[in-house]
């Protein structure tokens, strides 16, 4: 599987993976240690298989967009999933960024995808696969220890994930832009 990401400026980054180690140095979830080249992002869409046009499509796409100021006030998660999300206020500029995506690779779409115009949600993952106690416990402490962050999207990534064992490994980067 492979991915179009967007990540954040270096400030960011760092909060929370902060966040990721803590929440693992307190038992609650070892998110953080599930894949070590793992990165704090939002998902704009993702793919069963890519080629060399769109890579190359990619990179001339990205290279002239802009970067995004996003703000991140909500704590949340999706039901049932056991999973605690950082979600950003909903913002034209990030819409925008997704929606444009979408209609420049649309020929890749995968009409399975959560990611797709109109359904997508947009979030960053602080925590997965968490018991009910867990959830509660991950909320609780990241409610807590979080404040309102202002941030960047300043890049935009393709990644694979590598899975063994039906288990996500391995996430590098395929290919990277760097907004203006």
């Amino acid at each position: 599987m492979y991915a179009v990401v967007a990540h954040f400026d270096p400030e960011t980054e760092f909060y929370i993976k902060t966040i990721w180690k803590e929440l693992c140095e307190k038992s609650i979830s070892k998110y953080a240690e599930e894949v070590p080249d793992r990165r704090p992002h939002i998902t704009l869409a993702d793919y069963t298989e890519i080629d060399e046009a769109f890579i190359s499509t990619f990179e001339k796409y990205y290279r002239s967009k802009a970067k995004i100021h996003v703000v991140f006030s909500t704590l949340g998660t999706f039901i049932n999933t056991g999973a605690l999300l950082l979600t950003p206020t909903p913002a034209k500029e990030l819409f925008e960024l997704h929606n444009n995506h979408h209609k420049n690779f649309n020929t890749y779409s995968n009409p399975q995808s959560l990611y797709l115009p109109n359904q997508w949600i947009p979030h960053c993952t602080l925590a997965n696969r968490l018991s009910p106690n867990k959830l509660a416990e991950a909320f609780n402490f990241c409610n807590s220890r979080m404040n309102t962050m202002h941030s960047e999207i300043v890049e935009v990534s393709i990644i694979k994930v590598v899975y063994h064992n039906n288990k996500a490994i391995s996430v590098p980067a395929i290919s990277k832009a760097s907004l203006k």
